[in-house]
């Protein structure tokens, strides 16, 4: 006589992961299926880099590096916020369609939903970082680091794009719709302009230049500057952390109580 083998029950962490990575590659095929998004996360970062180095390179004296150089930080960061409209929208969309309470009501993690979006917004803001990097060589882009001043960027630039993805799902929890959420999350897109992503700020007015050297984006952006061409960051890269590690964890506590407040209203 034998003895059915009890079905051993998957753990409650196993239960976490598996609706997050699922949820994830939800995400990742809406992107794949929409080619605006696709365009605005893949496409215009190569543009822009194409413009800003055939259309101004020769035009713009940065005092040091070639700019091509120069401003390849600065692409880097911009390939990073141009994701933001597209995961505020999907966030705002989820909730206004009903498919969040559709969610809630089978036996699943909920903040299941918002770690979708944010993977996915990594993911895509990550393969555009590596676009434009590699076009940069080809377009004249020379870097000297080494293994750990690359080690070092990536570990920045991971840190700023999570927390962008986080800002852009916070911003998509608290709109009022769908459009709003586009709205504010193009906020993003173009307060890097105003940094040190594309000129240098010793050539700007006086009250633009304080607000450039003061805000969050500029120390990601000199700090990537100089690892990427083997300069010391200095203390550009504790500001960068003093910036973006409490935008990251902030953002992220108050996202995931907004989204159990709105859907468990």
């Amino acid at each position: 006589m034998t003895q059915a083998t009890a079905v051993k029950e998957p753990s409650p962490l196993a239960v976490v992961v598996g609706d997050c990575v699922e949820l994830s590659r939800r995400s990742l095929r809406h992107v794949t299926r929409n080619v605006d998004e696709i365009i605005q996360a893949f496409v215009v970062p190569v543009v822009l880099l194409l413009m800003f180095r055939f259309l101004f390179g020769g035009a713009i004296n940065t005092g040091g590096p070639s700019y091509v150089d120069y401003v390849i930080a600065g692409v880097i960061v911009l390939s990073v916020t141009f994701n933001s409209p597209a995961t505020a929208v999907a966030v705002a969309n989820d909730l206004q369609n009903g498919i969040v309470e559709r969610f809630k009501s089978m036996p699943m993690f909920g903040g299941a939903v918002l770690v979708g979006h944010v993977v996915a917004a990594v993911l895509r803001s990550l393969i555009a970082v590596v676009l434009v990097i590699g076009l940069g060589l080809v377009v004249g882009f020379r870097p000297t680091a080494g293994p750990v001043e690359w080690l070092a960027v990536l570990a920045v630039l991971l840190l700023f794009i999570v927390a962008v993805a986080w800002v852009a799902t916070l911003l998509g929890l608290v709109s009022g719709g769908v459009e709003a959420a586009g709205g504010y999350a193009t906020i993003l897109v173009f307060v890097p302009y105003a940094s040190s992503a594309l000129v240098p700020p010793e050539t700007m007015p006086t009250a633009l230049r304080l607000f450039v050297e003061y805000q969050p984006f500029t120390p990601v952006i000199d700090t990537t500057r100089a690892l990427l061409l083997g300069h010391p960051a200095g203390a550009s890269v504790w500001l960068a952390l003093a910036w973006w590690v409490p935008i990251l964890v902030l953002t992220m506590a108050y996202a995931v109580r907004r989204f159990d407040r709105r859907t468990n209203a």
